[in-house]
């Protein structure tokens, strides 16, 4: 019984943000054909206004709602892209706020974004190491390389961890430091719609609060598995 609470604790901790993250999303995204435009047109005009240097808006593919600093592209999903409603209009100010942090050169943004193009080549590195750690201990019988290898190990499974918590404060600068002013500032949404853009904005922040505590998860899995 003990043990299945504990499950269920872990359930809620780790999906549950999303799970309200996407029905806050999903309750907002009802067509309003009093706004002017779609999130689409938002964004190309609040690039223009804000005079975001070379920053393209695309229809995403992938269904995702991102910003690419590479690319320097705003990528928006179609049901934001192409609707008028509290979520597009807000979703695309977040979007937007990730642009204004690349432009005014926000350190947090740029740190996660260094991190993030590295990743993927440090997780692969980690789980490798760390799996052959034992088979080379025992194989060379030389506790400085098994050290060695460990200590490689357990810094790059570090990584991770820290990319997902920077995300965090990426994700909430992007929301409530930047996308929110805008929307209150240029009047692009009527003022009793304020509080539902707060929480859409905070679902759009709590989005990324799943991949962290999984993250943290997984490198305490792994120390786990290494003590034994």
């Amino acid at each position: 019984m003990y043990f299945i609470l504990i499950m269920v604790l872990v359930m809620i901790i780790f999906f549950g943000p999303q799970i309200w993250a996407k029905t806050i999303m999903s309750r907002y995204n009802r067509e309003i054909i009093e706004f002017p435009g779609t999130g689409g047109e938002l964004a190309v005009h609040l690039v223009r206004e804000l005079k975001l240097d070379n920053v393209r808006v695309e229809r995403s593919e992938r269904q995702a709602d991102h910003y690419d600093p590479e690319a320097k592209t705003i990528r928006l999903a179609g049901n934001i892209y192409d609707r008028k409603s509290l979520t597009a209009i807000v979703v695309t100010a977040h979007e937007v706020g990730h642009a204004l942090q690349q432009q005014y050169g926000y350190r947090p943004f740029y740190l996660r974004w260094l991190i993030a193009r590295f990743m993927p080549v440090i997780e692969k590195t980690a789980s490798l190491i760390l799996v052959a750690f034992p088979f080379v201990v025992i194989l060379l019988r030389t506790p400085v390389i098994g050290g060695a290898m460990l200590a490689v190990g357990i810094a790059s499974m570090l990584v991770p961890v820290l990319f997902h918590l920077i995300t965090l404060p990426v994700e909430w600068d992007a929301s409530f430091n930047r996308a929110l002013p805008i929307l209150i500032a240029g009047n692009y949404i009527p003022p009793s719609a304020i509080p539902v853009a707060r929480k859409i904005l905070l679902a759009a922040a709590l989005t990324y609060l799943s991949a962290s505590l999984a993250s943290v998860f997984n490198f305490y899995r792994w120390i786990a598995i290494l003590r034994r």
